[in-house]
């Protein structure tokens, strides 16, 4: 569907796709010095600034990133690589300079604060790269492993490593893959029912099963509804021991 308003940010996130091969053409000092400014004043729950970004330039400390998400574009030099961490390290040792105690720290809500602020922070460096012509993808299956993402960038406590970014000039040019339609997404004052839309459903299983198809004709073609039903929690980050790995940085004690 298409937008009623647009202008050049628009156009640029309605023209989002997933970018997972990049030329060796670097991205350059000063724009990845702008992505991660631009990334730094995105919104912030209660002023925290939960979030901390870092940048994987050492070929090693990428190889682990690269195990540990089992995405081969994760590996070699290509493209920017990035790794947006949970942060309520900072804050504790401020408190603990302060005298002040670090139990709200170990919160689930002051964790959702900072899952919220990195990821706010990673959205506006993806819309700031693609704005520039770059191409993105996020990196959610570095949870497959936290633990070898978390040794492999030193993180300490009460860190949490949500997602990877990688940022380059695109070597390819995917299609563009639709989207659930709005009225089932969307809705005013209450939760939009499902059973009220399943027609508009069925058309997008249609157009999801010729998106695949067009892609790879000699791949499997399913659509959403069936993706989700054969698939859903099936990949390695989705099995991971997230809670685990939490606990034992600190997080989501209470």
């Amino acid at each position: 569907m298409p937008t009623p308003v647009v202008n050049a940010t628009i156009a640029a996130q309605m023209a989002h796709r997933s970018i997972r091969a990049y030329t060796s053409e670097p991205v350059g000092e000063d724009t990845v010095a702008t992505l991660l400014e631009v990334a730094c004043h995105g919104a912030t729950s209660s002023f925290q600034q939960q979030v901390t970004i870092i940048r994987v330039l050492d070929p090693s400390v990428r190889e682990q990133i690269h195990l540990a998400s089992g995405q081969p574009y994760v590996g070699g030099e290509r493209g920017e690589l990035f790794v947006l961490v949970v942060d309520l390290h900072r804050n504790a040792l401020i408190r603990e300079r302060a005298g002040a105690p670090v139990e709200p720290l170990e919160r689930t809500a002051l964790f959702l604060q900072g899952v919220e602020d990195t990821m706010i922070a990673a959205q506006n460096l993806v819309v700031a790269a693609e704005s520039l012509g770059l191409g993105t993808t996020y990196l959610g299956s570095i949870l497959g492993d936290a633990p070898r993402v978390i040794a492999a960038l030193g993180l300490p406590t009460r860190t949490f490593p949500l997602v990877g970014l990688l940022v380059g000039h695109r070597a390819q040019e995917p299609q563009y893959k639709p989207r659930l339609p709005r009225e089932i997404t969307c809705a005013v004052d209450a939760y939009p029912e499902l059973e009220a839309h399943l027609d508009a459903l069925a058309d997008y299983d249609a157009s999801v099963a010729q998106y695949y198809d067009l892609r790879d004709a000699s791949s499997r073609v399913d659509a959403f509804t069936e993706q989700m039903a054969r698939a859903l929690g099936g990949g390695a980050a989705s099995q991971a021991p997230v809670l685990e790995v939490l606990r034992s940085q600190l997080l989501c004690l209470r």
